[in-house]
C-alpha cells in the first residue's frame, strides 16, 4: 500500500475519475423562478395529470425532490413543456405547502402513512343505510382522519329508500355535522339527490370517500360535467360488499358550480395508526379549555382526565364528551368489533 508522508504534494496524489462524470456534487438546488403553477388531478404509476390555467399537462417529479412524492389536490410548480399537447412531458420541480391532508394507514398496525389527497377543505363521508349494510365504526375512523387532518365533514346517507336514516344519524348528533340523505330514485332521476349535496360543495373542495357500493362515484357523476365521469359497480349479490370502481384518486370540476370534488377509491378499512389523539381535541373547541387540567399526555379517556370534571361542572354537553371518546376509541378497535 502506498503511504504518503507530511510533505507529499497534492500532485503526488492520484485522484481516481468519478464513474459519473467528474462534475462537482452540490447542495444547491434551481429556483426555477420562472416555474408555472398548477394543480394535481391525479396520479397513475409514477406520471401525474396537472391542471396549468386551463391545460392538462402531464408530468413526472424532479429527482432534486427525493422521496416527496405529490398527490392529488397538491398544488406544484412545474418547468419543461407545459403545451399540454400528445407526448409531452413536464416535470414537478416544487409542492407547495399543504393546507390539510387526508391520510390513512393499511391497518392500525401499519407505521406506513399514506396521504390520500392534499388540500381538501371539506371531507364527504358517504355512507348507504343498506346495501351494503351501514357501518358506524368506519364513518367513525373517516372521522377521526378528518378532524386530524384538518377537514370538515360532511355526512351523506344514501338509499333512504331502503332503509330509514334516523338510528344512524342519532349517533352523529352531538357532534352537529351536516347531512344530506338521499335515495336512488332521486340519484337516478332528475339529480334531485345531487343538487341538495351540491349546495353544500359549491366553492370547496370536497373528497368523497366511503365503502365500496354505497353509491359514491354514482354521485360524483351526477355532480360533474357529463364527459368527466367514470365507471360505476354493484354490489356483490354473493359477498354483500361493494365492487371497487375507482382505482386511483381524481379530482374533477363541479358542474354548474365553483369547486372540486375529488373521488378516491372505494375502501374496506381506513387505518388510524398515524393520528395523534391530541390534535382530534381540537375539532371539538368547547372542550378545548378543559384540558388545561388534564395531566401531561393525557389520551382524555383516562381515571385522571381533566374533562370529566369540566363536564361535570357543567361548562359543556356531556354528549359531546362520549363523541368524542367514541371517536378516540376507534384507534382500538377494529372495524368489525
Amino acid at each position: 500500500m502506498r503511504r504518503y508522508g507530511k510533505n507529499t504534494d497534492e500532485d503526488d496524489i492520484r485522484s481516481r475519475p468519478n464513474r459519473k462524470g467528474n462534475r462537482p456534487r452540490t447542495n444547491i438546488r434551481p429556483k426555477h423562478e420562472d416555474a408555472a403553477e398548477g394543480m394535481v388531478l391525479t396520479v397513475d404509476r409514477g406520471r401525474l395529470t396537472c391542471l396549468v390555467e386551463d391545460r392538462v399537462v402531464m408530468a413526472m417529479k424532479a429527482r432534486e425532490l427525493g422521496r416527496k412524492a405529490a398527490v392529488v389536490g397538491d398544488r406544484v410548480s412545474l418547468v419543461g413543456d407545459m403545451s399540454g399537447s400528445k407526448d409531452t412531458l413536464a416535470r414537478i420541480v416544487r409542492i407547495e405547502e399543504r393546507a390539510s391532508v387526508l391520510r390513512r394507514t393499511a391497518d392500525d398496525d401499519d407505521p406506513y402513512e399514506r396521504v390520500v389527497v392534499a388540500n381538501a377543505d371539506q371531507l364527504a363521508i358517504v355512507t348507504a343505510l343498506a346495501d351494503p349494510e351501514p357501518r358506524p365504526r368506519l364513518v367513525d375512523r373517516c372521522l377521526v382522519a378528518a378532524y386530524d387532518g384538518g377537514l370538515e365533514p360532511l355526512l351523506v346517507l344514501t338509499k333512504s329508500d331502503l332503509a330509514p336514516p334516523e338510528k344512524l344519524l342519532e349517533l352523529y348528533g352531538a357532534l352537529d355535522i351536516p347531512y344530506v340523505v338521499t335515495s336512488q330514485d332521486e340519484l337516478y332521476d332528475g339529480h334531485t339527490a345531487a343538487d341538495r349535496v351540491r349546495e353544500y360543495l359549491s366553492g370547496r373542495t370536497t373528497a368523497f370517500v366511503g365503502h365500496s357500493g354505497v353509491g359514491k362515484t354514482t354521485l360524483v357523476n351526477a355532480l360533474v360535467p357529463e364527459e368527466r365521469r367514470r365507471s360505476t359497480g354493484l354490489v356483490n349479490a354473493v359477498t354483500g360488499r361493494g365492487r371497487h370502481t375507482t382505482t386511483s384518486a381524481l379530482a374533477l370540476p363541479l358542474d354548474r358550480a365553483e369547486g372540486w370534488v375529488i373521488d378516491t377509491p372505494g375502501v374496506r378499512s381506513f387505518g388510524l395508526h398515524h393520528v395523534d389523539p391530541s390534535r382530534v381535541i381540537n375539532a371539538f373547541p368547547d372542550l378545548v379549555p378543559g384540558t388545561e387540567q388534564c395531566p401531561r399526555a393525557c389520551s382524555h379517556d383516562e381515571p385522571d382526565c381533566g374533562l370529566d370534571a369540566w363536564v361535570a361542572e357543567g361548562h359543556a354537553d356531556p354528549a359531546r364528551l362520549f363523541s368524542l371518546r367514541r371517536l378516540l376509541s376507534t384507534r382500538e378497535r377494529r372495524e368489525g368489533d
